[in-house]
């Protein structure tokens, strides 16, 4: 196949996005939309512009029906991910599920049984490994640069959750809470730096403290906590250690990633793009590497800077190469089990067992 066909379902905001970024590698084609909602397909038609004429539906299962799609994008809200993929691993076609894969460990572990024999691919869109600088630092961490990894620290300062169609993400009900909806990004980021070593143990603090606290639907309080420490111990005695703050926007870098080995530091700061590598013995405080990271062949920058369409380009390579998923359902189960054990840690103040999560 030169050109891959695509339906997306749920043409909200991400599923506006992954069409954006499927049109600017040129190799894919969108070929079907489907969502219940009239204004949500119509900015996905509005996103396709001239460059192709989607069939158009308001269920997912007569998109599958209509047999015009060689890969299937699922971005709907995250409580709907374990029905609509009953339906979609059914069908013959590959997938790109959108983070989180489900809202508990116990969906995540029904997918996969339901993925287990399959031929075509099943990717999680934890799109964040793509972003430039994170893969500079991975590199950096992969080439022995800090030596033996020992703290791995992500701080995430930014901007409050924003509206989604009927403010479905404004409940741990719905997206299966803060640390599953928005964080399972860097408990993947840190089980990959931590390559070949397994999560143990996860003590969390967090609340809600700023964002949402007057916001009532249908009599129902919003509910999402809005910062949270994490900590995540490894089987080899290395630590994981997550700083967020969703009132914090009044920064100069969203991201900062941080990892620390016995022969030095390397850091990748976001938006600045910056990487900051420091060797002991030869730097000393204030006077490590500083380098700009970019990547000229990212056509479109979109919502997470420029990952989203790095990760369609591997996305497609796979699907063409018959190469396998690069960030698989085993990688998108773990994420939202660390975080399910930081939200039980918070309610209970103790410590979790991931062995207690994973059953």
């Amino acid at each position: 196949m030169s050109e891959l066909r695509y339906g997306v379902i749920g043409t909200g905001m991400m599923g506006v996005e992954h069409v954006q970024n499927i049109l600017a590698t040129e190799r894919g084609v969108v070929t079907a939309l489907a969502d219940p909602a009239a204004s949500s397909l119509d900015q996905a038609l509005a996103a396709c512009g001239d460059s192709s004429a989607p069939l158009t539906f308001t269920d997912h299962r007569a998109l599958l029906d209509a047999d015009v799609c060689d890969a299937v994008v699922v971005a709907t809200p995250n409580m709907t991910h374990r029905s609509v993929l009953t339906d979609v691993l059914a069908a013959p076609v590959h997938v790109l599920v959108e983070k989180p894969l489900c809202i508990t460990t116990a969906e995540c572990l029904e997918v996969k049984k339901l993925a287990a024999d399959r031929s075509h691919l099943v990717w999680v869109g934890l799109e964040y490994r793509y972003m430039p600088p994170v893969t500079a630092l991975l590199n950096e961490v992969r080439s022995g640069t800090v030596g033996t990894v020992h703290m791995v620290a992500i701080r995430e300062h930014r901007f409050p959750f924003l509206r989604k169609v009927n403010d479905w993400n404004r409940f741990s009900a719905n997206t299966g809470g803060t640390l599953v909806e928005k964080t399972c990004h860097f408990f993947d980021l840190m089980n990959l730096v931590l390559e070949g070593a397994e999560p143990v143990r996860v003590f969390a603090s967090g609340g809600q403290s700023v964002n949402h606290l007057d916001e009532v639907y249908d009599g129902q309080p919003a509910d999402m906590l809005d910062n949270a420490f994490v900590i995540v111990e490894y089987d080899n005695r290395a630590r994981g250690l997550l700083d967020l703050c969703m009132f914090a926007e009044a920064t100069q870098n969203q991201e900062e990633l941080s990892v620390v080995g016995d022969l030095g530091k390397v850091e990748a700061l976001i938006p600045d793009d910056e990487l900051r590598v420091g060797r002991r013995g030869e730097h000393w405080i204030g006077g490590v590497e500083r380098r700009h990271v970019a990547d000229d062949s990212i056509a479109h920058q979109g919502l997470h800077h420029g990952s989203s369409f790095i990760e369609h380009q591997h996305f497609m390579d796979a699907i063409l190469t018959g190469g396998a998923a690069e960030v698989s359902i085993d990688d998108g189960l773990l994420s939202v089990a660390i975080g399910e054990a930081a939200h039980r840690s918070i309610a209970t103040g103790a410590p979790v067992a991931m062995a207690d999560i994973l059953g």
